[in-house]
């Protein structure tokens, strides 16, 4: 295992944890993107959790990446529909999650071919 493996690795379960707590604490920190919205923290986290996955798991297959990520986001969502946390389940979060995975691992797919050649 490379040195950038380990590091994407352990940086992505480091964001993992991150972003399951911050989805789960009753009442979350503010941060500063908060000012960007809901949704925009979403795709911001999928998105860095996409990009150090595939790095870190070179590997595994893409569409694997994508489905386990879109299944993390379903259950956050439904982690949050527990009423004493005082959360907002809402399916467009799972979709904006989802979306952002995708559109990270396609331009992933998209560099591995160019450089491929």
């Amino acid at each position: 295992m490379t040195y950038r493996t380990l590091a994407a690795r352990t940086a992505f379960w480091a964001a993992l944890l991150f972003a399951v707590v911050m989805a789960v604490l009753p009442h979350p920190p503010h941060t500063p993107i908060d000012q960007f919205g809901d949704k925009f923290e979403h795709m911001l986290a999928f998105g860095v959790l996409a990009a150090l996955a595939a790095i870190g798991y070179a590997k595994v297959p893409l569409l694997r990446i994508a489905e386990r990520l879109s299944f993390l986001g379903a259950l956050i969502e439904v982690a949050q529909s527990i009423p004493s946390l005082h959360r907002d389940c809402d399916i467009m979060d799972w979709v904006a999650d989802t979306a952002s995975v995708i559109v990270v691992l396609s331009i992933v797919a998209l560099v591995r071919r160019i450089f491929r050649r």
